[in-house]
Parts: structure tokens; sequence; C-alpha cells
């Protein structure tokens, strides 16, 4: 109970914080990080039964459809809420200093982080699938209104936009893969799936589609693009949705469900290949980058490559490299995001090649930044070489050519990794020959302790490494392998031997010339081309079917509806035996006026004639209704017949009284003739079909005779349903009627005006009220 208040806690601050902005806009941030913070503190208080078989949580939903919210903490949501939650308020915190005080996105921003930060930790403590999904979509949701902020800038609109529509492409995607590995498994909850894990059937398609929607949200290859285009944002939104969570929750996807289908090639082989591939380009393109965070997006593109091989591989060592590199990058990654907002506050730039000095007019953001690079490069001690050392070990153990393949992968990205921390070390701080010295005004407290706080705490957990032992071994000794335990110093060896040729070529790969030529394949221009592409299609289609004609319109869907349910009854349905053609005398005469009434209004020439002829059919379809005991639909058709028959007296004297379109040729008649022959019959067939097909009364219906008395406290049975069990229906409806006699009163009203003083010339195609006289009669 304490989680599912958490997460509600979030997203009703969230709520409430514009108030706090109303007063102070900076205040609302310390304000919002508050709860992170709490939760953090929560979830070390509960370390122990977390580490030591978890702890479940179960909120009821609605327990006839089976729905429930679950929710559990465990070794893998610990190390995402130090994250989500940790790092979170270390942002917020960050968002004091950096929003000025009259900032217009700061009131719309501290509400937006926060209940993003909520979504976070629903998704991170879900152990439900559909549980999950919900807080997964909330999470696009924040996110493009994030890096959209007010609309006001055209790049942030593309690109949330284009965020959107990726993320939540792939979400839809995962969502049927969700289904069909919930339905395979007999149960939604993750627990249950991981500890009998289905096989065979759908559930290859299933997990197909689940890595689609990892991939999407943590921007491997090939749908990476919307990650650098985000860089839009403000650089706080950047540091924690693009450091340290949205990106990392389609990781933590496959982290969660790798226990039970790493073994499957389906799983690992896209994992691995997609992972390697992101690693490899996201490195390369960081290195041609000439803003500070473009190299560090790409740069995060690699890196969830790394992570992605790391968690679906399904090796013990790997699962203890991928907790530790989970926890690095996001401590590494989210100051070196808030370094370059506090450079861009102080300079005005965050173009390298504008930059030039901030070695010595910046020594403590330098130092604070050199530190958090250093983890990213995996040099010792900081946390990421820890990481790094078992991702080498993982694989080198493990012997073959899968392992060799890997490895080197791994190695020839490691190799990017060094290169592209040393280029933005290099942009950010060296002195460059030929650039004079940026201007500099010293930035605040607020912009650089948290800095500061987040790279401290990366050096601190690589020195400490046992606690992250620690919080690894209950994640990975759900794979199988041999003991393992992370380390500073493992001895001589080929891990050891790959990090410094990582460290090596990365700075000489850094000092060598890049070649200027423009990459031949660029995902952004594919995505562009898929967007306009969509649009010329929408337009061509939309210019030949939207051609402005009620026949068209009428008749495509009178196609459709005998191509789709007609074919699926004829093929699946079953005619009723015994059907009658009549049930009462009475239905004869009304079933004939509705024939001879349609085909009338088929030879109509005058428009009220029409009309009439039009409300005799509805008179008399109401007057079936009553003979087959359905006196509540009834009156509402009576209603509506009346209502409209109203209305178009009304519209109808500003019409001419005759039809004054040209009757088209027999050859144009014939096949509207045939499409609405055939639509009727199978309108009527499907009807026929669909009322034979119950052979029983419903539960519904003996619950209603049954309640009607009890509960409702009334003996006519169709009357409590309309006014008890479904009266929101009946509201609904009532609803409905008033809008229209509204319309009708203001028609009424305008009839009024125009026969006052204040009417109108007589504009064409309007009638005058000698004109009028004529139309009606």
């Amino acid at each position: 109970m304490q989680v599912f208040a958490l997460v509600v806690a979030h997203l009703v601050v969230a709520a409430l914080l514009p108030l706090v902005s109303a007063r102070s806009r900076r205040s609302a941030f310390a304000v919002a990080a508050v709860l992170p913070a709490a939760t953090l503190v929560w979830a070390l208080l509960e370390v122990g039964p977390a580490l030591h078989g978890g702890i479940d949580a179960t909120i009821a939903w609605a327990p006839s459809l089976g729905l429930e919210l679950s929710f559990r903490l465990d070794a893998l949501a610990l190390a995402m809420i130090v994250l989500v939650s940790g790092v979170g308020a270390v942002i917020l915190v960050y968002c004091v200093g950096y929003f000025g005080r009259d900032s217009p996105d700061a009131t719309r921003s501290a509400a937006l982080l926060l209940a993003f930060a909520g979504a976070m930790l629903g998704l991170v403590l879900a152990d439900d699938l559909l549980t999950l999904y919900v807080f997964w979509e909330l999470t696009s949701v924040a996110s493009f209104l994030l890096v959209g902020q007010s609309g006001a800038d055209r790049q942030a609109r593309r690109a949330a936009v284009q965020a959107l529509l990726v993320t939540v492409f792939g979400g839809l995607g995962m969502l049927l893969g969700f289904i069909l590995l919930g339905e395979s498994a007999g149960t939604y909850r993750i627990s249950a799936i991981l500890a009998d894990p289905p096989t065979g059937g759908l559930v290859p398609v299933a997990l197909v589609l689940i890595l689609l929607g990892a991939f999407t949200k943590s921007a491997q290859l090939p749908f990476h693009p919307w990650l650098p285009a985000a860089m839009a944002a403000p650089t706080p939104v950047s540091a924690y949705l693009h450091a340290a969570s949205m990106v990392k929750a389609g990781v933590y996807l496959v982290a969660r469900l790798s226990p039970g289908f790493a073994d499957v090639a389906v799983w690992w082989v896209p994992i691995v290949v997609a992972g390697l591939g992101t690693m490899l380009i996201g490195g390369f393109r960081a290195l041609r980058e000439h803003d500070l965070k473009r190299v560090l997006a790409f740069g995060t593109v690699s890196q969830l490559g790394f992570l992605m091989v790391l968690f679906g591989t399904g090796e013990r060592v790997a699962a203890y490299a991928g907790i530790a590199m989970l926890l690095a990058h996001g401590l590494f990654k989210a100051p070196l995001f808030m370094t370059v907002g506090t450079i861009d506050h102080a300079t005005g730039t965050r173009d390298l090649r504008k930059l030039s000095g901030l070695r010595t007019a910046m020594p403590g953001t330098a130092v604070a930044a050199a530190l958090a690079a250093a983890s990213m490069a995996g040099i010792p001690p900081v946390l990421g070489f820890v990481g790094k050392e078992a991702a080498f070990e993982a694989f080198l153990g493990t012997g073959g050519a899968r392992g060799w393949i890997t490895a080197l992968g791994l190695l020839a990205g490691s190799v990017f990794t060094v290169a592209y921390s040393a280029r933005f070390l290099w942009g950010a701080f060296a002195r460059k020959p030929g650039v004079a010295a940026t201007p500099v005004h010293a930035p605040g407290p607020l912009l650089t302790w948290p800095t500061w706080l987040c790279a401290l705490a990366g050096l601190g957990l690589g020195i400490g490494y046992p606690l992250v032992d620690a919080l690894d071994a209950p994640y990975a000794t759900g794979y199988p392998g041999e003991e393992y335990h992370l380390a500073l110093w493992h001895g001589l060896g080929l891990p050891l031997l790959f990090s410094a040729v990582a460290i090596v070529g990365g700075l000489l790969l850094f000092r060598a010339p890049l070649p200027r030529r423009r990459f031949p394949l660029d995902a952004q221009r594919a995505y562009d081309h898929v967007i306009s592409g969509l649009g010329r299609i929408a337009v061509a289609v939309t210019g030949r079917t939207q051609v402005g004609s009620l026949p068209v319109y009428l008749g495509t869907i009178l196609v459709v509806v005998v191509l789709l349910p007609g074919l699926a009854t004829l093929t699946g349905g079953v005619w009723p035996e015994n059907q009658p053609l009549f049930s009462t005398a009475m239905q004869l005469p009304l079933g004939f006026a509705v024939v001879v009434s349609a085909l009338a209004v088929l030879r109509a020439r005058r428009r009220f004639t029409a009309v009439l002829l039009v409300g005799v059919i509805g008179y008399a379809v109401g007057g079936l209704f009553i003979l087959d005991g359905a006196p509540d639909l009834a009156l509402a058709q009576f209603l509506v017949e009346t209502l409209s028959l109203v209305v178009f007296v009304f519209v109808l004297r500003r019409l001419p009284a005759h039809f004054t379109e040209e009757r088209s040729s027999r050859r144009a008649q014939l096949p509207k003739a045939v499409i609405a022959t055939v639509g009727g019959i199978v309108v009527a067939g499907i009807a026929v079909v669909l009322s034979g097909a119950r052979t029983e009364p419903a539960v519904s219906s003996a619950d209603y005779i049954r309640l009607a008395p009890e509960v409702a406290g009334a003996d006519n049975v169709v009357a409590a349903i309309i006014v008890d069990f479904r009266a929101l229906d009946t509201v609904g409806e009532i609803g409905v009627l008033f809008i229209a006699a509204a319309g009708v009163a203001s028609l009424v009203l305008a009839t009024r005006y125009d026969r006052g003083g204040g009417r109108r010339p007589v504009e064409s195609g309007q009638s005058s009220p000698e004109h009028e006289e004529d139309v009606l009669g």
C-alpha cells in the first residue's frame, strides 16, 4: 500500500505545484524535490526485505474483471529508484538555480517533472504487464509535454512530436506483445511469468513486439534519432529524462524479462545485434557533433546500446555488470548534462568551437565534469571502470565465437566512448588556439553542488563497490553461471587488457582527424522521409476519396459493411431455423409504410415532401419498436423524429422549394441502386442472424428481473433499467435531446429576429418570406 501511496502522492503534489509557483517559481522545484527524496529514503529503509525475496503490494482495480495494480520492490527496482528518485531529487534542486525567477517554463516544468517522476516510479515498481504499460505511456505523454514546453519553439515542437510518435508506436506494439505473453502464460503478473516462462505458440511473436517497445523507448538502432532531437528541451529535462530515467525504461524492461527469456534466440539475438550497432553508431556520431548537449545525447545512445547487450545476453557476470553500469550511467551522465547547463548559463553558448579557457575560469565545474567523464570512459577507481571490467569478463570468460564477437564489439564501442569523453572535456574546458577566452559569469552554488554530488556518488560507489555488489547479487543469481563479485582489481588478465586498449585507443582516436564526408546512412533523414511519405500518401488518398460527394461516402460505408461484417456473417453465421416472416399482423402495414415511403423519397421533387416521407419512415419504425415490446426505444425514436422534422422545417425555409441538382444518368444510377439494394439485404440478414444467435436469455437479463423490485423498487423492469441500472445512458440521451431542443429554440429565435426589424437582406441561395410559403406548401 505504501508503494501505491507514493506513486499517487507524486501525481497529486504535481497537480498542486502550480499553487506554489504562483508565489515563487523557484520554490516549486524545491517542494517537488522533497517527494523523490522521501521515496529514496523509504526504498533504502526497505533494502533488507527488498533484497531478500522482495516486497509485493496489490491494489484491486476492477476485481470482477480480474484487473489489479500490482507492485514489487526488489533489487532491480531498487537500483532504478536510486536513479529515478535519488538523481531526480538532485536535478530538481539544480532546477532552482537553472530556471530564472521570471522563467515562463518554470511552472510547467516543475509540475511535469514531478508527475514524470511518479510515472517512472510506478513503471519500475510494476509487477503486472498492464500496470507497467499504463505508466509506460504516462512517461511518454509527460516527455512530450516536457520536450515541447509551451510549443512556441518550432524545433522543440518537432522534437516532441517525433519522440511521441516513435515511443507510442513502439508502445502499441509492446501492448500487443504483453497481451499475447499474458494470455500464453495464463497470468499478467511479471513475477509469475518469470517463475514459469511460457514457450512455443505466439510467445516468440510476443517477445519481438515487446522488444519493439523497448528499442523505441531506449533509442536503439534504427529508432535512435528522437533522442538527439529531444535536446531541444531545457537542460535539466535532458539530464533527468534522457540520462537518468526515461531512456532507461526500455533497458529496464529487457532487464526485467531477461531472466525468463534470455535463452530464447528471438530475444537475445536482436538485443545483441541492435545493442552493438547502437553503441558503435552512437559513439561515431558523438565525435562529429559540435553542440555539447548533442555530444552527450549521442553518447547516451551509445551507452544505452551497451546496457542492452549486458542485460539481454542472460549471463550472470553480465547481469552484475549491467546493474553497475546502470547506476554508473545515471551518476555520470546526469552531472555531465548539468555541466552543459551550467556552461550555457555562464557563457551563453554550448558550441565547443566557441568555448575556450573555461578550465581556469570554472575550475570546480571542470573537476566535477572530469570525474564524471572518467566514469564514462571507464577509468579507475570510479564505478564506470568497475562495471566495464565486469562486462569484459562476462564475454571473455564464456569463450566461443559468440562471447568473443560480443567482447570485441564492446571494445570497439568503448574506444568510441573514451574518444567522445575526451572530446567533451576538451570542447568544454580546454584553451583552443586562435579562440579568445570565453567571457564567464560565475555560476551559483545551486548549479555546481548537484553536479559535484552526482560525480562524487559515482566515485564513492566505485571505491565502495561491495555496496553495488550486494545490490547486484539478488538479481544476478537469477541467471546461470559461476559465482562472481564486483571488484576494482581482479588481477592481470584479458579484461584489464581490454580496458587499457579502450583507453589508449580512444585517446588516439580523439587526436586523429575525422573524415569530413557526410555519413551515407542517416536515421533522422529516414524518419523525415517516412513522415513526409505518409503525408503524401494521406493527401493522395484523401484527394481520391474525400471528393465532396455524399453518395460516394455512403456507398463506401455500405461496401465496407458488405465486405467485412457481411462476409463474416455469411461464412460464420447460422440462419435461424423456422424464421417467421412476421410476428404480428400489425407489422405488415407498418413495414409496408416504411417500404413505400422509402421508394417515394427517391421520386420526390420537393424538399419538404422528402422530409415528410423520411418522417413517416421514422414514425413507422417507432411503431415497430412498440410492437416488439420496446416502448423506451419508441419514445426516443418519436422524439428524435419530431425534433428532426421541426429542424428541417426551419432549415428548408432558406432553401429552394425543389431539388435543383440535375438528375444523374441511368448509367450512374445503376451502381448506386445495386450498392443500396445489396447493402440493405446484407444489413437485414445480419440482423436476422444475430437475433437468432442467442438461444438463452443473457445473465444480465435475469439479473435485471431479479434486482428491479429489490434494488430499484420498481415493478416495471424497463423503467428500472432506464432510470436506475442504466441511468448514465439515460442522462446522456437527455443531454442529446436537450442540445437538439436548444438548436430548435435557436432557430425559432432567429426566425423571430428575421421577421422583426433586424432581418438581414435575402442573400444568394436564401429564400424570401413569399418563397418560404411556397416551400411549405
